[in-house]
């Protein structure tokens, strides 16, 4: 009640205040004993100097000039550099004592000049130079004093960088005046306030959620999503600063607000928009065309925000405006024209929609305040103001980031059920390969004990037939029998040692390298059983069983054996025979003795084959193993015991010799014995061609 009544007085005591609007200019503001208006329009009293070329401090050409004050925000489409002059009589005997008052500016100077003496500065303050913590915005209203029977000139020296100019109306106001006019702004602004630090509220709860979701889920959607939600809470939270008498949390920094104001909406809304879009839609698997675009436009967004920051440390205020108008209108179409052509398909892809509604709230909010603002400000002054948080844009975004995440959350419901179907499919595919296991397994078994069967069977029925063939046909009949023998026997520890493997390969899950090692072991087996029924071979098919059996030897050893297998140019392996299942023996032996030596931490195993003589080939198999010698002296059997693989292809060479008669000679060096700092063994078979 007393408010009602203070403020009615109030009104009947600036009546004839405000009733100077349409006076004519006045030089002097003189006050008496009677003065004591509460609230008192002081433009017929306010001189203005806009003169930006002139030198003097203060300007000298002061004039009345009225249409440069303004009750609401107004584009000036320039800086605004003006002085304000206000000469003051107090021909009473009081003091006078006021508050002069004309808005919220970038930059305001307040000066002081006596009659008769030099102008002193009494303040400095503004939304850009304030730094005058959490209770500046009473600094905007400047105390006028005045000494009885004294004549005054004040002087408000005001810029405004920014295009967009808050109300410039100048006022004076008692102190209970300005007292109720500060409640009145209060009010005012404090339910916008409270809209924005909800707003603020909910942002930080969906930054929350992302941060888990990515912990959880690493996706890159998920960072462009927390930054696009940390940008806002930024850019949102910077907007109190310009709401009156509100707790701003960067009062501290008052020029942070310009800089995260036209680079904020281009960050959020077109920057991380079209980082998360690419991400959130995997654009690259899907849409490569749109995926190009996108890239492309986010860097030259980044750019720009780089540009408009650069702008703004050089006090070029407009052009930030101006490079936002553009980027506005020019990705209205192209923004569209992807909206339609992911309406199309959004069928196929569900994201889609989320994508979509998001970005129409959003667009259409951003829409809905410019065309609010564009009969009061004028195109590019609308523009500047959508950095304004309206209700409209602050539900716009809100509705966006909740179409997002509920979007992100669905991604994590099709990414959880296509791990399930995986390893579903996985566990399938790895019993599969058990029964394949054993079915391998069992068919190589069944072959071994009918190629031994039919060994035995064959055996039996020569000796039955040694019974009643002549001599020489006796002796080539067993001779043929006794290498088909000899080329049947493979060492069984080798089997036993790729069969561990396997299995040790299936006991580690790695089913892949497990597979590779039981299709190459089986090709090997089925080459040395096909090679059993064959007395020649080409040298091709020679190289092509070696490599085979030493990569699974090389696989069996963890890779801690090397080997090389070198034919010279002349040689045409294709064309080239030499004697199945002759050089293997050698082979494995060098890889048994050269893998042992604990001098060298890897193996390595060399095989040449040179053409010596027209009608002579040369093999030539090195190792860098302990050597005969050492091997001799490490094992318990007898000396004269040589190894049976060996031992065979020794037997089965002397056996083709008096079939063929041929000459194979074979020759084992120990290197030890020409140099003990060299270790390894050498085998030398030459093989004369048919």
């Amino acid at each position: 009640m007393k408010r009602i009544i203070l403020m009615l007085l109030l009104c009947i005591y600036t009546a004839e205040a405000f009733a100077n609007v349409d006076r004519p200019p006045i030089d002097t503001l003189v006050t008496d004993a009677n003065f004591a208006p509460a609230k008192m329009d002081l433009r017929p009293y306010i001189a203005v100097s806009a003169d930006e070329k002139s030198t003097l401090w203060p300007p000298e050409n002061f004039q009345h000039q009225n249409h440069i004050f303004h009750p609401g925000i107004k584009n000036n489409g320039q800086v605004n550099d003006c002085w304000l002059k206000l000469v003051v009589k107090n021909t009473s005997s009081k003091a006078l004592s006021y508050r002069f008052f004309t808005g919220w500016h970038d930059c305001m100077y307040w000066y002081r000049q006596p009659a008769g003496q030099p102008m002193q500065q009494l303040m400095a303050t503004g939304l850009m130079i304030d730094d005058g913590g959490v209770e500046r915005w009473h600094h905007y209203a400047f105390h006028l004093q005045v000494a009885p029977n004294e004549t005054c000139t004040f002087y408000l020296h005001i810029i405004n960088k920014s295009y967009n100019e808050n109300p410039m109306m100048p006022v004076l106001f008692s102190e209970e005046a300005y007292n109720i006019f500060h409640d009145e702004q209060l009010d005012s602004f404090r339910k916008e306030a409270v809209i924005i630090q909800v707003l603020l509220g909910m942002l930080l709860v969906f930054f929350s959620i992302s941060i888990i979701n990515y912990v959880q889920l690493p996706d890159r959607s998920y960072l462009y999503f927390a930054a696009y939600i940390l940008g806002l809470i930024l850019f949102f939270a910077l907007r109190l600063d310009s709401k009156p008498f509100q707790l701003s949390f960067f009062h501290e920094w008052p020029m942070l607000k310009y800089y995260w104001d036209i680079p904020g909406l281009l960050f959020c809304f077109y920057l991380m928009y079209l980082l998360f879009g690419n991400a959130f839609l995997n654009l690259k698997d899907r849409y490569l065309f749109m995926e190009k675009g996108f890239t492309w436009m986010a860097a030259v967004v980044g750019g720009l925000i780089i540009l408009c920051m650069l702008c703004i440390a050089f006090d070029k205020y407009h052009l930030p405006t101006i490079i936002y108008s553009y980027v506005y209108f020019l990705t209205l179409a192209p923004l569209l024209a992807v909206f339609i052509a992911l309406a199309r398909r959004s069928r196929h892809h569900p994201l889609v929609r989320f994508f979509l509604y998001g970005s129409a709230c959003l667009y259409l909010a951003c829409l809905g305040s410019f065309l609010l603002q564009v009969k009061p400000l004028g195109l590019l002054g609308a523009l500047g103001e959508l950095a304004a948080p309206t209700t409209l844009l602050m539900g716009g975004v809100l509705l966006q980031a909740m179409f997002f995440l509920a979007g992100l959350s669905y991604r994590n419901k099709l990414v959880h059920l296509e791990r399930t179907r995986t390893q579903e499919l996985l566990i399938k595919q790895l019993n599969k390969n058990k029964e394949l296991q054993r079915k391998l397994n069992e068919q190589l078994e069944e072959l071994v004990r009918e190629q031994t069967t039919e060994i035995l069977r064959k055996k039996q029925e020569l000796e039955e037939q040694r019974k009643i063939q002549l001599e020489t046909e006796y002796d080539k009949k067993l001779t043929e029998i006794e290498l088909k023998a000899i080329r049947a026997q493979i060492n069984p520890h080798f089997i036993f040692n790729c069969l561990n493997s396997i299995q040790l390969f299936v006991m580690q899950r790695d089913y892949e390298l497990a597979q590779k090692y039981l299709s190459d072991f089986s090709y090997l087996i089925r080459k040395t059983l096909d090679f059993s029924r064959r007395n020649f071979i080409s040298l091709s098919e020679e190289i092509t069983y070696l490599n085979t059996y030493l990569g699974l030897e090389k696989m069996r050893f963890e890779n801690r054996m090397e080997y090389e297998i070198v034919v010279d140019p002349e040689i045409i392996a294709a064309e080239l025979e030499i004697p199945a299942m002759l050089l293997q023996p050698y082979v494995e032996n060098a890889v048994k003795h050269g893998m042992t030596n604990p001098k060298q931490p890897t193996g390595l195993l060399r095989i040449y084959f040179n053409q010596v003589a027209p009608d002579m080939l040369e093999c030539v198999i090195a190792d860098n193993g302990i050597g005969i010698a050492r091997s001799k002296s490490l094992r318990t059997l007898p000396k004269h015991h040589q190894s049976s693989g060996m031992e065979i292809s020794q037997n089965r060479a002397e056996l083709l010799n008096k079939m063929y008669r041929t000459d194979i000679h074979i020759e084992i060096i120990d290197k030890s014995v020409e140099d003990e700092a060299n270790s390894g063994t050498i085998v030398k078979i030459f093989i004369p061609q048919l």
